[in-house]
């Protein structure tokens, strides 16, 4: 596993940020019920995210030991979150990991869902949440100057568009950094994303399987890279 520091921040494939000062692992739109939401609209949506982004979290706890999750916004989808299999799998799931700090910053699908059960153990908090030196956030916003705290935030879904030879392309999740801001890409294996470049103030880390490329704000993007 290949990850990338910005700063003390330790940017992992696993689609999340790792604070060692702090012992926090920030991730950010996991989306818990958007499965769920889909199929009670009548759509096709694959069974079992809630479960794999779940046990995800896990694989990341076990390797780490956090004392705090910061989940940067849109925890959850909507209210479905809350019903039947996706509520079931996220009780037991925090049953197992009582001791764990967690802490939601509040998004635009969260405020859809509506307030968390208490039997979820989550302290929620509105943006901007300050956790040490860290300014946590769920919508990420222009920052002209450059002093000040660390600003993580996700909301975008942010994708990389890598070219192959010929035609062929793919598009992989990344963090976007600009300034003190870094945006982070979408935890939940069940999003969509929108496609970012770098430029002369924004680089990027592409996730390519186990492996962070990192694409500084003086490359030009798509970024090339053999498929």
């Amino acid at each position: 596993m290949k990850s990338f520091f910005w700063n003390d921040l330790e940017l992992l494939p696993q689609r999340a940020v790792w604070s060692a000062v702090e012992r926090a692992l920030f991730v950010a739109d996991v989306h818990i019920g958007k499965a769920a939401s889909f199929r009670a609209a009548g759509l096709p949506a694959p069974a079992g995210t809630t479960r794999e982004n779940l046990a995800r979290l896990d694989a990341l706890i076990e390797a780490l030991d956090p004392k705090t999750i910061v989940a940067l916004g849109d925890l959850f989808h909507a209210p479905e979150a809350y019903r039947d299999a996706s509520k079931r799998e996220f009780l037991a799931w925090r049953g197992r990991r009582a001791r764990l700090e967690i802490r939601l910053v509040l998004g635009n699908h969260d405020t859809r869902a509506g307030a968390p059960p208490d039997a979820l153990g989550l302290q929620v908090v509105s943006e901007p949440h300050h956790f040490g030196a860290i300014e946590c956030r769920h919508q990420p916003l222009e920052i002209d100057d450059a002093v000040g705290p660390y600003v993580l935030a996700g909301h975008t879904h942010p994708m990389a568009r890598l070219r192959g030879p010929g035609h062929d392309s793919a598009r992989l999740p990344c963090f976007v950094m600009r300034g003190r801001l870094l945006v982070l890409p979408a935890f939940g294996e069940f999003t969509g994303g929108r496609i970012v470049e770098a430029d002369t103030e924004t680089a990027l880390c592409i996730i390519a399987g186990d492996q962070c490329l990192h694409a500084p704000a003086t490359t030009p993007t798509p970024l090339r890279q053999r498929l």
